[in-house]
C-alpha cells in the first residue's frame, strides 16, 4: 500500500504506529513548501478506512474556507449531496463530530487538515473551534487520528505543538519533513527511470536540493549540466522564479528572512549571530531571534556550535541548496528578459572561478546534511559524538595564523575527526602547499583548544584523494561521494 512513496522510511514507520495505535492520535506535520507533506499523508491514509481531507486556501476568506469544508464534507460523509456551508468553524467541526459518531465502531477515522495556517486566519476562530473539537470529542475516541499540517513550520510549532491554550500538550506525535537525502534522491530518480551516476546526482542536488517537487522537473536522457540549465534558466524549467514565491508562502514580512539568507549566501564559512545581524543591520532581540529561528525551523539555515563553546560562539550557515544557487547564479539574470539569456548559460559557467567557489560551498553544506553517513563510513556510528565547527581568528597577535574547520566530530573514545570537504570532478590531488595548510589547521586547533584527544584529519571528496607522499603525510582517513549515499 505504501509502494508509491519513495524513501521516508522513518516517517512511514511513525504513520504505521499511529494507524495501529489503540489510542486517539494527534499528529502535527510541518515542512517547507513542495517537500511532499500532503502527498505523504494522502498516499498513506487515503485508502485506509474513513478519510477526510481539507486544504486551506491561501488568502481565502473564512466564508470561502467554510464553503470548501462543506464540499469536502459532502464528498466523504454525505454521498456527495451538497450541504449549506456552516456559519463558522464551531458549527463546521460539530458537523464533523456528528458524522464521526455515525461511523461503524472499530473503524479508523482519519481527519486531515492541510495548510492550517491558511484556515486559521486571525478572525476565523478556527483554533478555538479545534481546541474544543479535540478536547471535548476526538480525545475520547480511540479510533480517531487528527492530522494538522502546514508549510509554515514556525506557525505549526508556535500555535499547535507549543500551544499555550487549550491545545497545550495535546499533540501526541510531531513530524518534521525534510528534503530527500542523497540516497532518497537516487531512489526517486530511478523510480522515474532517470539513470544518472552519483556525481551527476550530487551536481543536481547542489543546485536544487532534495525537494521532491523540484526533482520532478528533471527529464530523462540529459546530463546534470543540461538539466540545471533547463530547470533553472528557462521559462519552462520551474525554478527560475521560485525563490520569492517560496519565501512569501512561508513567512510574514519575508523580506527580513531574505535579507538574512542573502547575507549568509555571501559567506561560505558562515557567520556568528553578531556578525550576521551587523551585516543585515538588525538589532539583537526577540524580532531577529524569531526570524532566525523560523529559517532554521523551515530548514534553510543550520546552527553549527563552536567546539567546546556555548551558543554565542557558534556559526549560522545557509544550508538550503536552491537558495544558495539562486542567489549566486539566477538572481544576477532575473531582471533580464529570458529571451536575452544565453540558452547555454549554465554550461558556459561550468569550470569558472565563480563556479568552483559556489560548488565548494554547496558541497560542504551537502556533507553537513549527511553527517550520519560520514560517521557510518568512519565506523563510528555506535560511538557517542558531538558535531561542531571551529574557527580561530587571532586578535591580539595579527601575525599569528588563524584557522577554520567546518566539521569537527568529537568522539567519546578520546579521538576527534577534523573533516575537510572538497568537491572535485576528478581524483583530488594534495600538493605541498595544501598539505602545509592542513598541518597548520591541525596544529592551531591543538594549540588553541588544548585538547588531549587524538586528532585525525579526514578528507571527504567526490572521487577520493590520490595517495601521493603529501596524502600519506597528512591524511588519516578519506571518504568518497559513495559514502554519502
Amino acid at each position: 500500500m505504501d509502494k508509491s512513496i519513495i524513501g521516508r522510511d522513518e516517517e512511514l514507520a511513525i504513520l504505521r504506529e499511529i494507524y495501529e495505535s489503540p489510542e486517539p492520535e494527534f499528529l502535527a506535520v510541518y515542512g517547507r513548501r513542495r517537500i511532499g507533506k500532503t502527498y505523504l499523508i494522502s498516499e498513506f491514509f487515503k485508502n485506509r478506512s474513513v478519510y477526510f481531507e481539507i486544504t486551506g486556501m491561501k488568502e481565502g476568506s473564512t466564508r470561502e474556507q467554510l464553503f470548501q469544508f462543506a464540499y469536502e464534507f459532502a464528498r466523504q460523509f454525505n454521498e456527495g449531496r451538497r450541504i449549506p456551508p456552516p456559519e463558522n468553524w464551531a458549527e463546521a467541526l460539530n458537523l464533523l463530530h456528528e458524522a464521526t459518531e455515525k461511523v461503524e465502531k472499530g473503524k479508523k477515522i482519519i481527519l486531515f487538515f492541510d495548510e492550517v495556517p491558511w484556515l486559521a486566519s486571525p478572525r476565523s476562530k478556527f483554533l478555538n473551534a479545534l481546541e474544543h473539537f479535540w478536547n471535548r470529542y476526538l480525545s475520547r475516541n480511540k479510533n480517531v487520528i487528527l492530522i494538522i499540517c502546514g508549510s509554515s513550520a514556525s506557525w505549526i510549532i508556535r500555535n499547535i505543538i507549543n500551544n499555550k491554550g487549550g491545545l497545550h500538550g495535546r499533540v501526541t506525535r510531531k513530524m518534521r519533513l525534510l528534503p530527500f537525502a542523497l540516497s532518497e534522491t537516487e531512489k526517486y530518480l530511478k523510480s522515474r527511470h532517470i539513470d544518472l551516476d552519483r556525481k551527476q546526482i550530487i551536481d543536481i542536488y547542489m543546485a536544487m536540493g532534495g525537494v521532491p517537487k523540484y526533482l520532478s522537473y528533471i527529464g530523462r536522457g540529459k546530463s546534470a549540466t543540461q538539466i540545471i540549465n533547463e530547470v533553472c534558466f528557462t521559462p519552462k524549467g520551474g525554478l527560475y522564479d521560485e525563490f520569492d514565491n517560496l519565501y512569501k508562502s512561508l513567512f510574514d514580512n519575508y523580506e527580513h528572512h531574505i535579507s538574512i539568507v542573502k547575507a549568509l549566501s555571501k559567506e561560505s564559512g558562515g557567520l556568528t549571530k553578531s556578525e550576521l545581524l551587523d551585516k543585515v543591520k538588525m538589532s539583537s532581540g526577540g524580532g531577529s531571534t524569531r526570524i532566525i529561528d523560523e529559517l532554521i525551523d523551515a530548514g534553510f539555515l543550520i546552527f553549527v556550535p563552536s567546539f567546546h563553546k556555548k551558543k554565542a560562539g557558534g556559526i549560522y550557515r545557509l544550508i538550503d541548496e536552491y537558495s544558495l544557487f539562486y542567489l549566486t547564479w539566477i538572481a544576477e539574470i532575473s531582471k533580464v528578459s529570458l529571451e536575452s539569456v544565453d540558452p547555454e548559460f549554465w554550461i558556459k559557467k561550468y569550470d569558472t572561478a565563480k563556479w568552483y567557489a559556489w560548488s565548494g560551498c554547496a558541497f560542504e553544506s551537502l556533507c553537513l546534511k549527511h553527517i550520519q553517513k560520514i560517521k557510518k563510513a568512519l565506523g563510528i556510528s555506535g560511538i557517542s559524538t558531538i558535531e561542531s565547527g571551529w574557527r580561530y581568528i587571532p586578535k591580539k597577535a595579527p601575525d599569528q595564523q588563524g584557522a577554520q574547520i567546518d566539521l569537527v566530530i568529537d568522539r567519546m573514545d578520546k579521538c576527534i575527526n577534523l573533516c575537510e570537504m572538497k568537491y572535485s570532478d576528478r581524483e583530488f590531488v594534495i600538493d605541498k602547499l595544501y598539505a602545509e595548510r592542513l598541518r597548520t589547521k591541525k596544529k592551531v586547533f591543538k594549540e588553541q583548544t588544548a585538547t588531549p584527544k587524538t586528532l585525525f584529519t579526514t578528507m571527504v571528496t567526490t572521487y577520493g584523494v590520490k595517495k601521493n607522499a603529501h596524502y600519506l603525510s597528512v591524511i588519516d582517513s578519506q571518504l568518497t561521494m559513495d559514502d554519502l549515499f
